[in-house]
């Protein structure tokens, strides 16, 4: 299959560019902004705001599996488009709440938003596209996702500054119905091997992967991974703050981090073509550990900008590697129940994550031995990716 300049794969990368950076902007980094003045109104404490953004990543995970399903059948434009709209209209609706039940019921809706339209899913387009520039389509596409926060956490928050909360989610909601849903219904189209052209690397069926163990072993190092990801993210601030660090530069670590990530994946990518994806992963992911054991091990600043360098690159390669192991192994016909099917466990992991630390942290007293779990939970996490071994070529091939 020619992968070049006029493949029109790439169309469809741009417009996940496009979809992608707005989703992530709207669905997940905007959320933080609407907490205190929808807390000031409604009477919300932070546990009950955070539980309901929670409960979305839950469900966003449980619905993984079903929409894998569809997507492997029907594929993802109708997927994508409809997403989208009903993410519009729950995010219009989200600035009608008047209670509790209603905003649960609103971030429940918008979790099954997230599994049809976000990474997932965009990555599963991807996957049966390409195959020779694969990791060049989800770079691009995860490179122009990685500016979200960066546009999006100024614009809620000047709209919310202009409009008052409700006013600025319904220009939010416009504006994610405006640049998702004409893009997912007009340029995303059936993959090529739905209008007849050979597919490559087709793969077992799912229920024969899901019998080998380096489908488990995979799932089980990036579900520890994105835990060790999440917990500390959700905790980061408050963390550095009990280490003795000023809420301005704990603010600062995180924007580092995240400009780091843009690295991680442009070294993953480069290095793809000359190192086994398994062994690079793992070694990638192993930065979560060392990232860690800076802070944990060495000294003032020195520990801390090891971590922004190892803990940031590990988190921007965990979004592109899960889904180059999978096309890589198993190919792209099954890919999206495969996905689906890991989705769900990474999202439980990532789910409880935070929640099990804020315990631990009170149990223990502190944040340094819930680090140094988190350190041997991101050792395991790389291990398990690193030493996964791709079926045999019988097996692959689904004999």
């Amino acid at each position: 299959m020619d992968e070049g300049r006029g493949f029109y794969g790439w169309r469809i990368v741009a417009a996940l560019a496009v979809t992608q950076t707005v989703g992530y902007g709207v669905l997940y980094y905007a959320f933080g902004v609407f907490v205190q003045p929808m807390e000031e109104e409604l009477g919300f404490n932070r546990a009950q705001t955070a539980g309901a953004f929670s409960l979305a990543l839950l469900v966003s995970g449980l619905a993984a599996v079903p929409v894998g399903r569809w997507f492997d059948r029907y594929g993802g434009r109708s997927l994508m488009a409809l997403g989208s709209l009903w993410g519009a209209l729950l995010l219009w609706a989200w600035a009608q709440v008047e209670g509790l039940l209603g905003f649960y019921l609103v971030w429940a809706g918008l979790g099954l938003s997230m599994a049809t339209v976000l990474y997932e899913t965009a990555f599963a387009v991807l996957a049966v596209w390409f195959r020779r520039q694969r990791a060049r389509a989800l770079l691009a596409v995860s490179l122009a996702a990685g500016l979200a926060s960066t546009l999006f956490v100024p614009l809620a928050t000047g709209l919310v500054e202009a409009l008052g909360w409700r006013g600025a989610l319904e220009a939010l909601a416009l504006l994610f119905a405006l640049l998702t849903v004409p893009l997912h219904a007009l340029v995303l189209r059936t993959p090529p091997w739905g209008h007849g052209q050979p597919q490559e690397g087709v793969g077992p069926s799912p229920w024969l992967a899901l019998r080998q163990a380096t489908f488990w072993w995979l799932t089980l190092g990036f579900a520890l991974a994105r835990a060790t990801s999440v917990a500390m993210t959700a905790h980061l601030v408050p963390l550095l703050g009990e280490r003795g660090y000023a809420p301005w530069l704990a603010a600062g670590v995180a924007g580092a981090v995240g400009v780091v990530q843009l690295l991680g994946r442009l070294l993953y990518t480069l290095l793809l073509e000359r190192a086994s994806p398994f062994y690079l992963s793992g070694a990638f992911l192993g930065g979560y550990a060392l990232g860690l054991l800076g802070l944990l091990g060495l000294p003032g600043g020195v520990g801390l900008w090891a971590f922004v360098l190892f803990f940031g690159m590990a988190n921007g390669v965990i979004s592109l590697a899960k889904p180059v192991l999978l096309a890589e192994t198993y190919g792209a016909r099954h890919y999206g129940r495969l996905s689906g099917s890991m989705a769900f466990f990474v999202a439980i992991a990532q789910t409880l994550a935070p929640f099990g630390v804020g315990l631990l942290h009170g149990f223990w007293g502190g944040y340094t031995p819930v680090l140094w779990l988190l350190l041997g939970l991101a050792a395991l996490a790389a291990l398990a990716v690193g030493l996964a071994r791709p079926p045999d070529a019988a097996v692959k091939k689904g004999g």
